[in-house]
């Protein structure tokens, strides 16, 4: 086994694991979305969430994590689409906010 495919290995790995793990704290985030809007009486559209930012932050600890804001669309009358948005700080989420709606 030579160096270079000792390196395509690790990265294929890597690969795989990151999927694994953007699929399973995007599931994550889907269900507390999903409790969240039903607390709020709104009606989560298309049963999805979209991650629209990734970085790398510290906690209050001092801990390097990994920072992740998700959005999603709601409605509250069916007729129009609003946008919300989740804050996440490693795996603990920071902040749920709906943008202003009508009821």
């Amino acid at each position: 086994m030579t160096l270079g495919t000792l390196f395509w290995l690790f990265v294929a790995g890597f690969t795989v694991w990151y999927w694994w793990r953007a699929k399973d704290i995007k599931d994550f985030v889907l269900q507390a979305t999903q409790r969240y809007c039903k607390t709020m009486d709104v009606l989560l559209l298309d049963d999805a969430v979209y991650l629209r930012g990734l970085w790398f932050k510290r906690d209050q600890h001092g801990k390097l994590r990994v920072w992740r804001r998700f959005l999603f669309d709601f409605t509250t009358t069916g007729e129009e689409r609003y946008t919300g948005r989740i804050i996440m700080l490693g795996r603990n989420i920071l902040q749920m906010e709906l943008e202003p709606h009508r009821f």
